[in-house]
Order: C-alpha cells, then structure tokens, then sequence
C-alpha cells in the first residue's frame, strides 16, 4: 500500500438530506455558478452571543474545503472551534421554515434558533 500525502479531514459538520435537497434547489434558483460553495460560518451578534452564517459564497484562502453530501462546504479555520458537530437540516412545519442548526457546542439558544452562546 502505497503512501500518498493526501490529508483527509473529517467532516466538522453534517447536513440533513432535506437541508441538502433545498441547498441544491436554491443554487438552481438562483443560477449560483460551480465556483461557489456553501459557506457556514459564526459572526458576532443576536440575542445569545454569536448568529450562524449559512449561504453560496467563493473560496477565500483562509477557508478548510469539505466535500459534504456532494456539496462543496467552504469554513473558516477560525469558526471551528463553534461549528464542530453541528447538523444542519430543513425544516417545513406550520410554525417554523427553513434551516435550523443543531449544534450540541451551544451552551445557550435563543427562541428563533439563529443565535447561540459557547
């Protein structure tokens, strides 16, 4: 068995089949070109401490590049340490739509689930 100097690198985050399926169709929608990738992130703000940044974005060169389900995910090196772990999915009830975030590093949400405390 040959050596090779790929460095492979385990998935921070994982998404959902549904959250999957809506990513691909917003890209169809939007007409979002093959240089862009889905760019999840965390800035500063919202009610807890920190808001989640989903949305297509070009690589910049400080991102870590995964492959997730066929998506192509870009992350920043510096977000890590919050995402870790964190399922992404779709969610389509009566009350609530769109993407939700199960991070199990939140120590604290708030009620519309955008915005966490570490």
């Amino acid at each position: 068995m040959s050596n090779t100097n790929e460095d492979i690198i385990a998935q921070p985050i994982s998404l959902t089949d549904g959250a999957v399926k809506q990513l691909n169709r917003i890209m169809t929608e939007q007409n979002v070109s093959e240089e862009h990738g889905l760019r999840v992130g965390v800035k500063g703000g919202g009610c807890s401490g920190f808001s989640y940044l989903l949305g297509f974005d070009k690589q910049n060169e400080n991102d870590d590049v995964y492959e997730i389900k066929g998506m192509k995910v870009f992350m920043e090196r510096a977000h890590a340490i919050y995402l870790l772990g964190i399922e992404i999915d779709w969610m389509e009830g009566l009350n609530n739509r769109g993407f939700t975030f199960n991070n199990p590093n939140a120590k604290d949400t708030c009620g519309c689930g955008t915005s966490f405390s570490a």
